[in-house]
C-alpha cells in the first residue's frame, strides 16, 4: 500500500542520505542491498536471543538501506534487471529469517501459541510475494494489499523497539494472509476482464 502510494517519490532525500552517510564514496548499489540483508540477519539473531530493542534498531537500519538501494541505482544509472532480482532475492531472505528470529524467540521462552503463530505468519510473508510474482507472469501488475513489505516493516520495528511484538504478530498473522487473499480476488477479477489477453 506504501509503495504504490509514495513510489520513488522519496528518491531525492534517499539519495542526498546516500551521500551524506558514504560521503562521496562510489558504493555500488548491489554492495547497499547486500548490507541491509546482513543488518537484518544480525537482527533476526538478535530477535532469537531476546535483544529485541537492538533487533529493532538494526532492523531500521536495514529498511533504510533497502529504501537507499533503488534510489542511489536510479539517481546513478546502474538500475540494472539482476540488481532488481538480487534485490527482491535477498528482500525474501531477510523477511524470513527474521520471522524465523521471532519464532524461536518465543520458543525461547515457551510460548506455543506465538510460536504457531509466528509460522503462520511466515507462511503469509512467504505468500504475498509470490502471489505477486504470479500475477506478473500473467502480465498482471498486482502491487495491491494492506500488507506489502514497508507496513510490514514498520510494524515490527515498532513491535520490536516498543515491545509490543506479541500484537505485532497478531496483526501480521491476519493481515499478511488478508493481503494474499486480496492479491487473488484482484487478479481473479483482472482475468475476467474481457481486455486480459489469455496466455496459451
Amino acid at each position: 500500500m506504501l509503495s504504490s502510494k509514495v513510489g520513488h517519490s522519496l528518491d531525492p532525500i534517499a539519495f542526498k542520505l546516500y551521500r551524506f552517510l558514504f560521503r562521496g564514496r562510489n558504493i555500488r548499489p548491489n554492495a547497499i542491498t547486500l548490507a541491509g540483508f546482513l543488518f537484518a540477519l544480525i537482527a533476526s539473531a538478535c530477535i532469537a536471543s531476546g535483544r529485541l530493542l537492538l533487533a529493532g534498531i538494526l532492523l531500521l537500519f536495514s529498511g533504510i538501506l533497502d529504501v537507499l538501494d533503488g534510489a542511489v541505482a536510479r539517481n546513478t544509472n546502474t538500475v540494472s534487471p539482476f540488481g532488481g532480482f538480487f534485490d527482491s532475492v535477498l528482500d525474501r531472505y531477510s523477511d524470513l529469517f527474521v520471522m524465523l528470529g521471532i519464532l524461536l524467540f518465543f520458543l525461547r521462552i515457551h510460548d506455543s501459541f506465538f510460536v504457531m503463530l509466528a509460522g503462520a505468519t511466515s507462511v503469509g510473508v512467504a505468500a504475498i510475494p509470490y502471489a505477486r510474482a504470479r500475477a506478473e507472469a500473467e502480465g498482471i501488475s498486482c502491487k495491491n494489499g494492506l500488507m506489502e513489505r514497508p507496513e510490514r516493516l514498520i510494524l515490527l520495528v515498532l513491535g520490536l523497539c516498543f515491545g509490543v511484538l506479541p500484537i505485532v504478530v497478531v496483526i501480521l498473522a491476519v493481515l499478511t494472509h488478508v493481503t494474499v487473499v486480496q492479491r487473488v480476488l484482484f487478479v481473479r477479477g483482472a482475468m475476467k476482464n474481457p481486455g486480459f489477453d489469455k496466455k496459451s
